[in-house]
């Protein structure tokens, strides 16, 4: 016997199957399955057992597979902000021993970023003050019938784009400030969450911690 003889019987046969699917509104079956039924739902029939072996869903359509394709891309996006946060809350554990500790770091964020709002507000008075007085110099000329210099006109628009840019700005640090207590409220509750037996005493969470406080005035000498 030669050696495809011995192969031929020792391979295990295909085993056949029979398939049944949906066509037109009615269960059609078949021990083969045809083209027109490829990307159908289908059971496979085991033709020796009879039982189900198993049960293949329906091909999805284009609309379906660029659903599952953005869902798919959600999940992968979502799993790796959360591999981010984790990291940030282990170098966060890492960083501070303490809850005092934390609120002292987000204190001196907020103070630092206090200032910077409070500068902003100063340049911001100081080129209103600025551009009205280019404005009335303007009024003043037109009033006497002089033209208004050129370099007066430039100046006027310059300022009042620089003027708008920084209004941009305040509002920028002032969405900041605010995004810096919502942070610091997430921080905390998950470093108390991570770190249980580090907190300090109760303090409302909402704020961080506060800015030094300003000398009280001196009474006047009599």
């Amino acid at each position: 016997m030669g050696l495809g003889s011995v192969m031929a019987q020792t391979r295990p046969a295909t085993e056949k199957k029979i398939y049944c699917w949906n066509e037109g509104g009615r269960k059609v079956c078949g021990d083969a399955l045809p083209a027109s039924a490829t990307d159908s739902a289908r059971t496979e029939i085991s033709i020796k057992s009879g039982m189900a072996t198993a049960h293949v869903d329906r091909s999805l359509n284009e609309e379906e597979r660029s659903a599952a394709a953005k869902a798919a891309d959600l999940a992968r996006q979502q799993a790796e902000a959360e591999a981010v946060q984790k990291r940030r809350d282990l170098a966060m554990v890492e960083s501070y021993m303490t809850e005092s500790d934390l609120r002292r770091a987000y204190g001196e964020r907020t103070t630092l970023l206090d200032e910077t709002i409070k500068s902003s507000r100063l340049a911001i008075s100081s080129l209103h003050a600025s551009l009205i007085a280019l404005l009335r110099q303007a009024g003043d000329r037109e009033m006497a019938g002089t033209p208004v210099p050129k370099s007066l006109s430039g100046s006027i628009q310059s300022q009042h784009a620089e003027l708008l840019r920084q209004g941009q700005l305040l509002l920028a640090q002032k969405q900041d400030r605010a995004e810096l207590g919502t942070e610091f409220d997430d921080s905390l509750r998950r470093y108390r969450l991570l770190k249980p037996g580090k907190t300090a005493a109760p303090a409302p969470a909402s704020t961080p911690a506060p800015a030094p406080a300003t000398p009280a005035a001196q009474p006047a000498a009599g």
